[in-house]
């Protein structure tokens, strides 16, 4: 596995919990030897990624709309791409990665999570997502399987999608899901 995207909060949240585990899936993506594709912000969960990332001598791809940078900032020592849309930031952190991992985050990180299951399902991509943190995504995991359980899914959704403790045992989870599909 070359590279993994990372969709988290552009906020940090009320728990320093958030940021602890922001910190470690950087390290623990830069140690892997796995490069990190993300949002490109310094703001937020995204930037503690991305900076422990290059901390730990890491390789970090940001993707971010060049009307974000002002508000959010571009991640210095990241290869910063910019894009002109929301749709294409989304569009090339795809390309850019073998699976996805989910940490904690808000509204634009649900929508970026479900786009790519979505676009799985839909045959446009084969590549896993694994959540980190299983007590913040319970809502998650309980949402996605009644989805399934009430016929709205096919149940081959749930192969794909992974929860997780930890940053390690995801990348573990999203290594083995990517064997097996081989």
């Amino acid at each position: 596995m070359r590279s993994i995207c990372v969709f988290c909060g552009s906020k940090q949240g009320e728990d320093s919990h958030f940021r602890a585990l922001a910190e470690a899936t950087g390290r623990a993506l830069a140690k892997a030897n796995v490069r990190m594709v993300y949002g490109g912000a310094e703001a937020g969960l995204m930037g503690i990624a991305a900076r422990a990332a290059l901390e730990e001598g890491g390789e970090v791809l940001g993707v971010i709309p060049e009307f974000l940078i002002p508000i959010e900032g571009a991640q210095a020592g990241a290869d910063i791409r910019i894009t002109a849309t929301m749709a294409s930031r989304k569009a090339m952190m795809v390309e850019e990665a073998d699976a996805f991992l989910v940490l904690p985050g808000g509204f634009g990180t649900l929508e970026e999570i479900f786009d790519m299951i979505m676009l799985r399902q839909l045959g446009r991509h084969a590549k896993p997502a694994c959540f980190i943190d299983a007590a913040y995504w319970a809502p998650m995991k309980q949402l996605v399987h009644h989805i399934v359980d009430t016929g709205f899914a096919d149940r081959n959704v749930l192969d794909a999608i992974g929860f997780h403790e930890t940053p390690e045992d995801a990348i573990a989870g999203l290594i083995s899901m990517v064997e097996q599909a081989a």
